[in-house]
């Protein structure tokens, strides 16, 4: 069986600029759900709608759009597909050094230079910030070359100053790595991607890595920050989740539909990484969207 690493995209900037600004319309951006990675630095809003994102080692859901800075060669996949009913998605894309080499040496770029740092990990940005940005990224996508370039860097001193956000990769997760442990670890996130619904057994994976199982756990934890078992888990709970939010079935289906086969395990697994009950989650989640 061949697995294929994250799939490598070639990013012009637009005609008469320094980077790239697009926008989708509702269900235009189909190939985002592909794993990929670029030199560029990724902002991407996507207004309302809901969905799964990847990237890197995070696997997490949104529910009402989504605001996110992915550093440069950071993996990634997600965001938006024909089941999201977002209004629109706008995509910013930049190499670090779009302005020069030396530009963010200078003391005024200082703190875009500590953001562009943490985006390395992944950055996903508060609901205040996001509703903010994203009427400020649309009104830049409609300005004239230099004023553009100005708002651009009016919404990254923005995204540099504030404290509403998080980081998605705690553990300082750079695909930046060997290339062999890039290979290897995309490799494993390729498999669990199409084969959460199954039985996957550390052996199989370890089988994919070349790598006898101890050596295989330590090389997954030291990568990720996390245990497969976690990992795994974390996949098939951010799918419960968005099965449970965006369709009408029995919480057992979403238990069988998500990976998992026993029901109690489900259960005791989703209140551990959501705090609150699969029943409770759907309710509550009903009830902020009415």
């Amino acid at each position: 069986m061949k697995h294929s690493s994250p799939a490598f995209e070639a990013v012009k900037p637009n005609i008469g600029s320094s980077f790239t600004s697009l926008k989708f319309l509702r269900n235009e951006n189909l190939k985002s759900h592909v794993w990929h990675y670029h030199p560029e630095v990724e902002l991407i809003f996507v207004c309302k709608g809901s969905g799964k994102r990847q990237i890197g080692s995070n696997i997490s859901y949104f529910s009402d759009g989504d605001l996110v800075l992915i550093g440069s060669n950071l993996p990634h996949c997600g965001m938006t597909n024909e089941n999201t009913n977002n209004d629109y998605e706008m995509v910013l894309q930049f190499k670090p050094d779009f302005l020069g080499e030396t530009i963010w040496e200078i003391p005024e770029m200082q703190k875009i230079s500590g953001l562009l740092e943490k985006s390395k990990a992944g950055i996903v940005f508060g609901e205040k910030v996001k509703k903010e940005i994203g009427e400020k990224i649309v009104a830049m996508h409609e300005a004239a070359s230099f004023r553009r370039l100005i708002c651009f860097l009016d919404i990254l001193e923005e995204l540099a100053t504030t404290q509403d956000y998080r980081i998605l990769n705690a553990g300082k997760y750079y695909l930046q790595t060997q290339v062999e442990d890039n290979e290897r670890i995309n490799i494993i996130f390729n498999y669990v991607k199409d084969h959460f619904r199954e039985q996957i057994t550390l052996e199989e994976v370890a089988d994919l890595a070349n790598m006898k199982v101890p050596s295989f756990c330590r090389y997954f934890k030291k990568i990720t920050n996390k245990t497969f078992t976690h990992f795994v888990n974390e996949y098939r709970i951010t799918h419960a989740l968005k099965l449970l939010a965006e369709h009408p079935l029995s919480i057992t289906e979403v238990c069988f539909e998500s990976g998992f086969n026993n029901f109690s395990y489900f259960n005791k697994t989703f209140k551990e990484y959501i705090k609150k009950s699969p029943s409770q989650y759907r309710k509550e989640f009903n009830y902020f969207m009415e």
